[in-house]
C-alpha cells in the first residue's frame, strides 16, 4: 500500500509504500480509525519513521494513494497505531496554507523532540503530570462545588448561547473569570470531552494549575518548556493513548496536544503577545485555536480584561462578546489612581526616579506590613525623544507613530511608512530648545529602592532573574508576606494575586507609547490595566496606584488610570481606520539583512519596485529595521498593507529566500 507522508522538517509531502512487514509500533492499542477497514491499511495521522535522504526522521501519514509511477521508498516503522486527532492532522494543512511554512516544520509543533525513542516510564519523569493512572473509569468522579456570583452565572450562559465557535469573555480584573473557565471545563469533562487552557507563559502556569488541580485531581496534565525531552514525550504519549478525557493547561505549546475528543479551548489572558511564534515556523496561538474550535466542532473562549483591539472589532459585529463587569469579591475596592507629572519638579524632591508621593506610601506599608509593587515597563531601556518641558514626543505626521532618533545622522525616522526628518533644534509645540532622550531599568530601581530603604525586603523579577528564581518559584513566598517591595516588569502585572499587595508605582508609563509600533499605544493600556488590577482585589482595604509620566494629558494613560476599556477601544478603533491599520488592512513585514548596506539597500529597492506594481498593495519605502545593524550585517525592511490576505500571499511567491516573513494578518476564523 502507498501513502503520502510528511517528514518533520523542512519539507513538504513524500511517497512512500509499507506492506505491513516493517517495524511494530511502541504501542499497539486498538483503534478503529488506525484499522481501517480491518485490511490492515494505516489511517490518516498515524505517526511513523520513515526515510529522507540518508536519514530517518519521524513523520504523519495524510493519506492513502494509489500506487506513484515512481519508485518509492518504505516506511521503517510505525510509531503509534493510535493516529493523531483529525483537528490536528487539519492543523497542519492550516499553518501550511495560512503561515506559508513548510508542512514538515507544521508536523515538529505537535510531535515532541525524540519521538522515536523508547523511555522509561517513571513516575519522577511524569512527575505530576498526569496524575498516577490514565485508566478508564466506569463513572465520572464527584468534584468539588464551583460555586458562581449571579454575574458569572449571567456570563456562563450567555457563552454557552453566543453564535459561533468563538467567543470573548472581557471581564474586568478581579471579576472571576476562572471560575467560569472551571465550570466550562467542568461540563466539557461530564460530556466526555477533554479541554485546553492555554496561558500566556510559565510563569503564570503554576497559581492557575494549582486551582484546576484542587478541583479535577488527576485529570489536569500540565505541559511547559521547563520538562525535559524525556518528561514532554511521556506526556505526549500518555496523552495520546489515553481514553479519557483530560484538562491540558500550559502556553502556547500545549494546543497541539494530541487530545481525545477536543470539546473546549480556554485562553487566559488573550491579548498577550506569547501568544505569538516567533521562529519558524511563525503563528499566533489566537488563530491556530480558532481553527482548532471550528475543525473539532468545539468551543473556544478568549479570557482578558484589556482583549486586543482586532479582536474585540470582529467578536463585536458577530455578537459573540460576552462582558463581565461585577468584581467577584464584594471586599474589592476602586484603587485610587494618581498620574504624577514628571517634569514638575517639586513632585519629585527627595529622589529622581521615585516621586515624593509614592515614597511616603513605601515607607507607610513598611510599617503596616503591606506590600508595594514597582513597576517598569520592560520595553523601557529605549530612549524616549521628548520635550522637557511640554512633554511633547515628535510623532510621524502619516502613522501617529513616534520617530525613532538615528543618532549616527541625527534624524528622526518612521520605521513604519518611511517618514524621516531632521531632529529638530527646538520643541514643534512650545518653542523651547533642546529634546531629551530619557530612559532606565529595573536594576537601576532595585538599586536605588534598597539605598533609600536599607532594611527592606526587596525582590526585582524580570528577564535577567537566574534560573530558580523566577515568580512562580517564589510565589508563596511573596504571597506570605516576606517580601515587602517587589521591583520588576510586565509578568508582575499579568494575572497574580498578591494578598497583601497595596500600593502600585508605576516608574515611567510613557515608556511604552514611545514605540515604534502601531500597536504600542494598546499595549501600554493594556500593561497598565493589568498592573493596575493588582491591587483592590478585596484582600486589604488599601489600594492605591500612582503613575509617573512626562505626559499625564495623554489620552491612553487616562483610559488606563479609570480603567476604562470602552473608552480606550473607540480612541484605538479610530486611529486604525484612519491610519488604515488591523482590523481594516492585513499587514505583512517584510525584512532583509545583508553585510553591506549598499546590497540591502539595492535588495529592498527592487522589491519594492516589484511590489508597487501591484494596485492591491500599498508599500512602505525601504526602512532601516528596529535592529538596524546586527552580527548579520544590516537590517532593512518593508511594511506591506491590504485589503486582501491573498494579495498578501500572492506577493511572497517567488520571493527572495532571504527575506524573512512576518504574516499574522488578523481576523478570528
Amino acid at each position: 500500500m502507498f501513502y503520502e507522508v510528511i517528514p518533520e522538517g523542512r519539507v513538504e509531502e513524500l511517497t512512500y509504500h509499507f506492506d505491513g512487514a516493517q517495524g511494530s509500533g511502541v504501542q499497539s492499542k486498538k483503534n478503529d480509525d488506525t484499522n481501517g477497514n480491518g485490511s490492515g491499511s494505516l489511517a490518516a495521522g498515524t505517526i511513523v519513521m520513515v526515510p529522507v535522504g540518508r536519514r530517518i526522521v519521524p513523520g504523519v501519514i495524510v493519506k492513502k494513494v494509489v500506487q506513484p509511477d515512481f519508485k518509492t521508498r518504505a516506511i521503517s516503522k510505525i510509531l503509534y497505531s493510535k493516529a493523531l486527532p483529525r483537528h490536528l492532522l487539519a492543523t497542519i494543512r492550516f499553518v501550511h496554507e495560512y503561515y506559508l511554512a513548510p508542512s514538515g516544520l507544521a508536523v515538529s509543533l505537535i510531535l515532541p523532540r525524540g519521538v522515536q525513542k523508547k523511555r522509561r516510564k517513571t513516575e519522577q519523569a511524569l512527575g505530576s503530570s498526569l496524575g498516577k493512572s490514565h485508566k478508564k473509569t466506569e463513572q465520572f468522579p464527584v468534584l468539588a462545588k464551583i460555586r458562581l456570583n449571579e454575574a458569572q452565572k449571567k456570563a456562563l450562559k450567555a457563552l454557552q448561547e453566543a453564535p459561533g465557535t468563538t467567543k470573548l469573555l472581557h471581564g474586568v480584573t478581579g471579576s472571576g473569570k476562572t471560575n467560569i473557565y472551571l465550570k466550562m471545563a467542568l461540563d466539557a469533562l461530564q460530556e466526555h470531552k477533554s479541554t485546553i487552557l492555554l496561558v500566556p507563559e510559565i510563569a503564570l502556569t503554576g497559581q492557575l494549575v494549582r486551582v484546576f488541580t484542587e478541583v479535577f485531581g488527576e485529570k489536569v496534565v500540565l505541559i511547559h518548556s521547563r520538562q525535559t525531552e524525556a518528561e514532554r514525550h511521556l506526556i505526549f504519549e500518555r496523552i495520546l493513548l489515553s481514553e479519557e478525557p483530560l484538562i491540558v493547561v500550559g502556553p502556547r505549546s500545549a494546543l497541539f496536544a494530541p487530545v481525545t475528543k477536543l470539546g473546549l479551548i480556554l485562553i487566559d489572558e488573550e491579548h498577550e503577545g506569547a501568544y505569538f511564534q516567533e521562529n519558524p515556523p511563525k503563528y499566533s496561538a489566537i488563530r491556530m485555536a480558532s481553527f482548532m474550535a471550528k475543525a473539532a466542532r468545539a468551543s473556544l473562549v478568549l479570557g482578558s480584561a484589556t482583549p486586543t483591539v482586532e479582536d474585540y472589532y470582529l467578536a463585536s459585529k458577530r455578537q459573540s462578546v460576552v462582558e463581565l463587569t461585577q468584581k467577584a469579591k464584594d471586599a474589592a475596592v476602586r484603587p485610587t489612581v494618581r498620574l504624577i507629572d514628571f517634569k514638575t519638579r517639586e513632585n519629585f524632591t527627595k529622589n529622581k526616579y521615585f516621586s515624593n508621593d509614592l515614597l511616603k506610601a513605601i515607607s507607610r506599608n513598611l510599617g503596616e506590613r503591606r506590600q508595594t509593587l514597582i513597576f517598569h515597563n520592560r520595553r523601557g531601556s529605549s530612549p524616549l525623544t521628548i520635550c522637557e518641558s511640554c512633554g511633547e514626543e515628535i510623532l510621524c505626521p502619516n502613522c501617529f507613530l513616534p520617530l525613532t532618533l538615528h543618532a549616527d545622522e541625527y534624524v528622526l525616522q518612521c520605521h513604519t511608512c518611511g517618514f524621516s526628518e531632521k531632529l529638530p533644534a527646538c520643541c514643534p509645540k512650545c518653542g523651547t530648545p533642546g529634546l531629551v532622550h530619557k530612559g532606565f531599568g529595573t536594576k537601576l530601581l532595585e538599586t536605588e529602592i534598597k539605598r533609600i530603604f536599607p532594611k527592606a525586603r526587596v525582590r526585582r523579577f524580570d528577564a535577567d532573574n537566574k534560573k530558580g528564581e523566577s515568580l512562580d518559584a517564589v510565589y508563596s513566598e511573596v504571597r506570605d508576606g516576606e517580601v515587602d517591595i517587589l521591583v520588576g516588569t510586565q509578568t508582575l502585572a499579568k494575572g497574580l494575586d498578591l494578598p497583601r499587595l497595596a500600593t502600585v508605582g508605576v516608574v515611567q508609563a510613557d515608556a511604552g507609547i514611545s514605540l515604534p509600533d502601531y500597536m504600542a499605544e494598546e499595549r501600554t493600556f493594556q500593561l497598565l490595566t493589568q498592573v493596575i488590577g493588582r491591587v483592590g482585589r478585596g484582600h486589604i482595604d488599601t489600594a492605591e496606584v500612582f503613575i509617573q509620566t512626562f505626559r499625564p494629558e495623554h489620552p491612553v494613560l487616562g483610559f488606563a488610570a479609570n480603567e476604562d476599556y470602552a473608552g480606550f477601544y473607540k480612541y484605538a478603533i479610530r486611529q486604525r481606520r484612519v491610519a488604515g491599520f488591523p482590523p481594516f488592512r492585513f499587514v505583512m513585514k517584510l525584512e532583509i539583512a545583508m553585510k553591506t548596506e549598499k546590497l540591502v539597500l539595492k535588495k529592498v529597492r527592487e522589491l519594492v519596485a516589484r511590489l508597487s506594481l501591484d494596485e492591491r498593495l500599498t508599500v512602505s519605502p525601504p526602512q532601516p529595521g528596529f535592529h538596524e545593524r546586527t552580527a548579520n550585517g544590516y537590517t532593512w525592511q518593508i511594511l506591506v498593507r491590504s485589503q486582501s490576505r491573498k494579495a498578501l500571499v500572492e506577493a511572497c511567491e517567488g520571493l527572495d529566500k532571504n527575506f524573512k516573513i512576518t504574516l499574522d494578518p488578523p481576523g478570528l476564523l
